[in-house]
């Protein structure tokens, strides 16, 4: 009898692409991840298509470029008219069930204004059945940590502040955190995958599960906390001074005036940009203290697949939802449009691989949208005719698709009704405040809808810190580059109804 063909769909919150050995990266210990992209297929230059998480996670599991999603920010709802990877799934007989969260914010129509789910941005995205909801606020963690007898589980402030008084935090994240490794949030929701997988291991199943580390707070149980030390950390890429990398743009400087420490540690008060260098190895080397802990947790998920006979039925796909700029331009968490917030590891492993296409490294520009038609190609569906993306199957066999693109995209919105921010301090109108970017091999080109642009060569300045934009022996360049941006977005207009022509012999539909 053949065994049922599974779906293992892992997205790594805040994951930045050179935090990966196999990507390259010997400062950084990731064996488990390793040996699944030598037994599968890494993507080495897969970009997400927006920050933050809710945008983000919207193109991921739709398909779509957020100009066509409309979820612009965390809390922007998504139209319930959209399809997604769990709702076309479920045409082929399997309900996609979720660990961890979505960020996606239900649409209003047709709800109480009263109704719960339109006071937090983290609805679940319709189609998936809920295995395990772990939020923004993870009471099932805090349930469970209750449960083992720590007594402050009732206060997420103090879960996550560190194992030491108060006046030794004046750099929390080299201390550990005051829960053990084995409760910890990350090796929580691996047990709660394993559980379900265990009880539906005869079964075909799709699981989708989302690990919120190593997204902030930096603060790592032992022994991760000290995995790394800062002497080993690579070094950040930024102007010499907070002060001279504001000068590269209005938005980047509203970001490293305002950014502030508590959003990243407990007990730390202060601006992300007053941090020093030795601040900023630290983070770093916490950063990759939790990320061997993902490393660790999904190398005990594969274990046991392999235990159980299911990893030979299996599609794994590891990705994140977008980076982090762990210092980089004199700031941390992935606002702006820097690529250390968009460039993202994907791990594609699929049993059907040719062995000698297994351990293949694919260099061409790939992006989260990709991974609905992906799946969807592996379980013998059609891809919506909304759909922005394209498979990457043939990929995993060692092929190039014919007319793949040449460049990468990705948009923000950095709208806001709060004093403090981008939208208020810069005094833009809500719909100027967003940002599209074209990224080719050699050029950057960042189009902004009420401030000015930007334009990096790569070639000569891979880390983005000279603007060409207002450089007079750039200006056709500029020029191209802007038209070149104009035509991708025209002709990635939401198009569902627009491939359709009714006709005396009945409706045409053109893919």
């Amino acid at each position: 009898m053949t065994a049922p063909r599974n779906i293992l769909l892992i997205t790594i919150d805040q994951w930045r692409a050179d935090a990966l050995g196999a990507a390259g990266n010997a400062r950084i210990r990731t064996p488990n991840l390793d040996a699944l992209a030598a037994d599968g297929v890494l993507f080495t230059q897969h970009y997400a298509q927006a920050s933050p998480c809710g945008p983000s996670r919207a193109s991921l599991l739709t398909g779509l470029y957020q100009h066509n999603t409309g979820a612009l920010r965390n809390g922007t709802p998504m139209d319930s008219r959209l399809t997604n990877i769990a709702l076309e799934a479920r045409k082929a007989g399997y309900e996609p069930t979720l660990f961890g969260y979505t960020d996606t914010t239900s649409d209003p129509r047709g709800l109480s204004p009263d109704d719960p789910a339109l006071r937090s941005y983290e609805s679940i995205l319709r189609g998936f059945a809920v295995g395990r909801w772990v939020g923004d606020v993870p009471h099932p963690w805090l349930a469970h940590l209750a449960a083992k007898g720590y007594a402050f589980a009732d206060d997420l402030d103090e879960v996550y502040a560190p194992d030491a008084p108060p006046a030794s935090r004046t750099r929390p994240s080299a201390l550990p955190a005051r829960f053990t490794a084995e409760d910890s949030i990350t090796a929580f929701l691996t047990d709660e995958v394993l559980a379900h997988i265990g009880v539906h291991r005869r079964e075909k199943w799709f699981v989708h599960a989302t690990y919120i580390k190593p997204h902030p707070p930096f603060i790592a149980p032992a022994p991760w906390n000290s995995a790394y030390t800062p002497a080993g950390m690579p070094q950040r890429h930024c102007a010499p001074s907070a002060a001279e990398e504001a000068r590269q743009h209005p938005l980047l400087a509203h970001y490293i005036e305002a950014i502030q420490r508590p959003k990243y540690f407990a007990s730390l008060p202060g601006r992300v940009s007053d941090m020093d260098d030795a601040d900023f190895a630290q983070i770093r080397a916490t950063y990759y203290g939790l990320v061997g802990e993902v490393d660790a947790e999904i190398g005990r998920l594969i274990a046991k697949l392999k235990d159980w006979g299911l990893y030979e039925s299996t599609l794994i796909v590891i990705t994140s939802d977008h980076g982090e700029m762990l210092g980089d331009h004199w700031m941390l968490g992935k606002e702006g449009y820097f690529d250390s917030a968009y460039h993202v590891p994907l791990i594609l492993r699929d049993p059907a691989t040719p062995p000698d296409a297994r351990g293949g490294r694919v260099a061409s520009f790939t992006e989260s949208i990709d991974l609905m038609p992906t799946v969807l190609e592996w379980l013998g569906r059609e891809v919506p005719p909304a759909c922005d993306g394209a498979s990457l199957m043939a990929f995993l066999r060692g092929e190039t698709p014919a007319g793949w693109r040449d460049s990468a995209h990705w948009e923000f919105d950095f709208r806001g009704p709060d004093e403090g921010s981008a939208e208020r301090r810069l005094g833009l109108p809500m719909a100027a405040c967003g940002l599209a970017v074209q990224r080719s091999r050699r050029w950057k080109y960042v189009h902004f809808a009420g401030l000015p642009p930007l334009l990096f060569d790569l070639a000569a300045d891979p880390h983005e810190l000279d603007n060409l934009a207002g450089k007079p022996d750039y200006a056709q360049i500029l020029l191209e580059q802007a038209q070149t941006l104009l035509s991708w977005r025209m002709s990635t207009d939401y198009r569902e109804l627009r491939g359709m022509l009714a006709t005396p012999q009945g409706l045409l539909l053109r893919r």
